[in-house]
């Protein structure tokens, strides 16, 4: 409870007269929370400093209305799983609650391990590997509203369904664009369609695509598939144009975010198709939410996986707030539990829900990216193609990732 400088005048008696027990009533239970992020590397746009941003955000709005109060730090976790779980054992052991955002799914897979093994919380907004409510799907781990099978399954599908048959895939070797390559190959494959080469290269320490851009020229493919992201999908694109490879091929970024295109430009990425969750320019709410976080990160606009750390946060102070901050802290593993009964409702998302793995359920949407004749405005980027139910894009339900809900 804040008190006026009259309410202090006022009690000054009864709190001459009750010093200690006074201070311990007023005194108010802490969550404590730690967005662990990319703010140096390839991801660093995509999340980041915006990802932070957009989860004080979610604390900033729910403070009145919470009985407890919040604190935020970050770090950086360099897109190292050691790193990174270090980081998550020390903050654990330190009483933090729950990690936020942990981007790069090597990194999340570590730290859903450390999350599992101390009973706390990762509460995933950027990683993508589907694994992580799958094959290594976690009680304590909740991922909000994209992977790999969804954007295998939307943008991979849609560009099968246009006639696109013949691939050849461009991969970061580490788990995330080797499950990325992997499940666009099966919806290729089951498609009638050919996967002409998959060159894996070393991440995060490749920059020149030359060579691996030369062979997928030669082998007569007509989608050049990326199965990578952040600074890695920007310069595979921009030198694919380089080379003339656009106007030869059908160059199919599988995670292209926003701020990719912002960055690159219209002259590039028009005519690209990307999947995404959430676009600031969708409806009133999403425009609402982007002006919001806009006054803290004025020169970004929000992408899905930044809307992600603002709808996962939110959620979680609604869930802490309904069973009390005491409980919220006792068990990561209940507390998931109760976040999964609750439906989830926010200005970035609209209205879902969290289901048995820990995997959120909200549509997908297929975007082109926008020619310059088209744009009115830096990020005035995509059109709308199709909306894709979670039904259609969302990996099935394995028996052993049905986690109970209190």
């Amino acid at each position: 409870m804040r008190l006026t400088r009259r309410g202090l005048l006022g009690s000054a008696a009864a709190i001459s007269t009750a010093p200690i027990i006074r201070a311990r009533a007023q005194s108010r239970p802490v969550i404590k929370l730690g967005v662990l992020t990319d703010l140096s590397g390839t991801y660093r746009d995509n999340t980041g400093p915006t990802s932070v941003a957009a989860a004080q955000l979610a604390i900033d709005e729910m403070k009145p209305h919470l009985s407890f109060d919040v604190e935020l730090i970050s770090a950086d976790h360099q897109n190292k799983p050691d790193v990174a779980a270090s980081i998550a054992r020390q903050w654990y052991d330190q009483g933090i609650d729950a990690t936020i955002d942990v981007p790069t799914s090597s990194v999340a897979l570590a730290v859903a391990q450390v999350a599992k093994e101390k009973d706390k919380i990762m509460l995933n907004a950027s990683a993508t590997v589907a694994a992580l409510t799958w094959e290594q799907c976690s009680p304590n781990t909740i991922v909000w509203s994209f992977d790999t099978w969804e954007n295998a399954h939307s943008t991979g599908g849609a560009l099968m369904a246009s006639g696109n048959k013949s691939w050849f895939f461009i991969t970061a070797n580490y788990a995330f664009g080797q499950s990325l390559a992997d499940l666009t190959k099966e919806v290729v494959t089951k498609g009638g369609g050919e996967v002409k080469g998959d060159l894996r290269y070393p991440f995060p320490d490749t920059t020149d695509f030359s060579s691996y851009l030369t062979q997928a020229a030669a082998s007569g493919a007509k989608v050049l598939g990326l199965a990578n992201a952040g600074l890695d999908t920007q310069n595979c694109i921009k030198q694919a144009a380089e080379f003339g490879l656009n106007k030869t091929m059908k160059i199919a970024p599988l995670l292209l975010f926003l701020t990719d295109v912002h960055s690159l430009g219209l002259d590039v990425c028009a005519g690209l198709t990307t999947t995404e969750t959430f676009y600031w320019d969708r409806d009133d709410r999403t425009r609402a939410f982007t002006k919001r976080l806009l006054t803290k990160t004025p020169n970004n606009y929000p992408n899905q996986a930044h809307a992600s750390s603002y709808g996962i946060t939110l959620h979680y102070l609604k869930t802490a707030q309904q069973i009390g901050a005491a409980e919220a802290k006792q068990s990561g593993r209940a507390t998931v539990a109760k976040m999964k009964s609750i439906p989830t409702d926010d200005d970035a998302f609209g209205p879902g829900r969290i289901r048995g793995d820990g995997r959120g359920e909200f549509p997908a949407y297929l975007f082109q990216v926008k020619t310059k004749a088209e744009s009115t405005g830096p990020w005035d980027l995509y059109k709308l193609e199709h909306t894709s139910p979670p039904s259609e894009v969302l990996h099935p339900l394995a028996d052993t990732c049905k986690f109970p809900t209190v």
